[in-house]
């Protein structure tokens, strides 16, 4: 939903703010009985709550509700009206499948220290689990479902909202959904105020009336905080950042676009009769534009094209080819291709004439991609029966595994371009290929591989960041996450 049609909802409900969530009551053991009341003097929801913890496998806490089926967004401000407290008392909003104490639920919350997360317990008297933002309270928060996705975004005060995070959670077509208080002391009770509270709902959605919502990001490393460039009800994919570091290009609907880093209008890139895919790089000067793509029935083949965009020139003869890697002498093409069945990294001259075989191992490899220093190749590969990050030297020498920590399914590895960092997208293990619409992860790891961590939890997959997609500072990269919304 976007943000203005949300303060247009916001508005339209705030004469019926006591009948938004008209029923309310304790779930679980606490120790006082909670209360809730829309406060008309102060324009806010007023819920007093005690309660050990909405944490662990069971919940306990006070809770202000509507039944609500289907997709659906809320929306509020929360600030505490009693001080103290323990520091981890929250307040926030919930989606609920049950008002059992150990019912699987997504909530966003704003502690009392700060800390804003998205807690939800997939299973019933599962455990609880959290993705947390960088963004501390104040702040608005939002807390949407499309589906079985829940995501949920937050806002400072007079800033855009940023999105903290994406996954499905499979909760029932009709839910519980309001406004919950825990003490996190059951001893005690605190209160929340709630303002500007604002439920939208689309209703129940079939298949058939959802579109994909595509959005366009950049993520601080030195932060975790995310920023929208672009939101909007269309398919694009695979930011690359131009080495001037003003723009982005990225492909969609089979053809280029630009867009500057602070958001805008998309520009079209022509790249002639060729209708691209998501696998395209910038040359290491700016000038010149390397994409994959096809005209007509042939398979993807490599061309290149002024940044700007122009005639296409051909520079692998056999397809498919799918580029990721230009090196940073400017001279060389590193890429993925199917040969004889098998699909292989391959490298190339610019100038085009014969490609070079640099990998030999049975199973897919992919992704791959020039160091800075153009000394190695890292890409991504299945040769284990789990696909990984691995890394060669320049000339396919020293073969090597990268990924390190749990196991996961990794692909599309990015240097940063000052050699210190590569990012990288995984799947849970279990996934097979790189398919749309998944819960995936952005990790951020050490150039070798080590101490990964997850920078970014998004519902995403194919087209996130198939190809280089780091700012020329090392200090952001961009990617895209999905939502499949009911078409407007």
């Amino acid at each position: 939903m976007k943000p203005a049609l949300l303060l247009v909802a916001a508005a339209s409900l705030a004469a019926a703010q006591p009948d938004l969530f008209p029923h309310s009551g304790d779930v679980g053991r606490t120790g006082a009985a909670g209360r809730a009341a829309y406060d008309a003097a102060l324009r806010a929801w007023r819920i007093t709550g005690s309660g050990d913890n909405i944490w662990g496998t069971e919940d306990a806490f006070h809770f202000a509700w509507r039944q609500a089926a289907g997709d659906l967004v809320m929306t509020t401000d929360v600030e505490w009206a009693t001080p103290g407290g323990h520091a981890h008392k929250k307040a926030g909003l919930m989606l609920r499948a049950s008002l059992e104490p150990d019912s699987p639920h997504a909530s966003v919350f704003v502690h009392a220290d700060g800390l804003i997360a998205l807690q939800f317990r997939r299973a019933k008297g599962g455990p609880t689990e959290e993705v947390r933002t960088p963004v501390k309270a104040p702040a608005r928060i939002r807390l949407a479902r499309h589906g079985h996705v829940i995501s949920f975004e937050v806002a400072r005060p007079g800033a855009a909202f940023q999105p903290g995070g994406a996954l499905t959670v499979e909760l029932p077509q009709t839910v519980y959904a309001g406004l919950a208080v825990c003490s996190h002391d059951n001893a005690d009770s605190q209160t929340a105020l709630f303002r500007n509270a604002a439920v939208d709902e689309d209703g129940i959605v079939s298949d058939g009336e959802r579109v994909v919502e595509s959005t366009l990001e950049i993520v601080d490393i030195r932060t975790g905080e995310r920023r929208i460039v672009r939101r909007a009800l269309e398919h694009f994919e695979a930011p690359n950042w131009t080495p001037d570091g003003r723009a982005l290009v990225y492909n969609g609907g089979g053809r280029m676009y630009r867009i500057p880093v602070e958001g805008g209008t998309p520009g079209l890139i022509p790249t002639g009769e060729v209708r691209c895919n998501n696998d395209h790089v910038i040359s290491p000067d700016g000038r010149w534009l390397a994409i994959s793509g096809s005209v007509g029935r042939d398979p993807s083949k490599i061309y290149i094209v002024p940044i700007a965009g122009g005639a296409p020139r051909l520079v692998t003869e056999k397809g498919p080819s799918y580029l990721h890697g230009w090196s940073p002498d400017g001279k060389r093409l590193a890429y993925c291709a199917q040969r004889n069945g098998e699909y292989d990294i391959y490298e190339i001259s610019v100038e085009g004439g014969e490609e070079q075989r640099l990998t030999d191992a049975p199973g897919l490899d992919d992704g791959p991609e020039y160091s800075p220093d153009g000394r190695l190749i890292y890409f991504n590969s299945e040769r284990t029966g789990l696909m990984r990050i691995w890394g060669m030297n320049a000339d396919g020498s020293g073969q090597r595994m990268i990924s390190q920590g749990p196991e996961s399914a990794d692909w599309f590895a990015h240097f940063s371009p000052d050699g210190k960092w590569i990012c990288y997208l995984s799947y849970d293990r279990s996934v097979q290929g790189h398919p749309p619409n998944r819960d995936v992860v952005i990790r951020l790891a050490d150039s070798s591989g080590a101490n990964p961590r997850v920078l970014v939890t998004l519902f995403g997959g194919q087209g996130t960041m198939n190809v280089p997609n780091w700012s020329p500072d090392s200090t952001r990269f961009a990617f895209v996450s999905y939502r499949l919304v009911k078409k407007k």
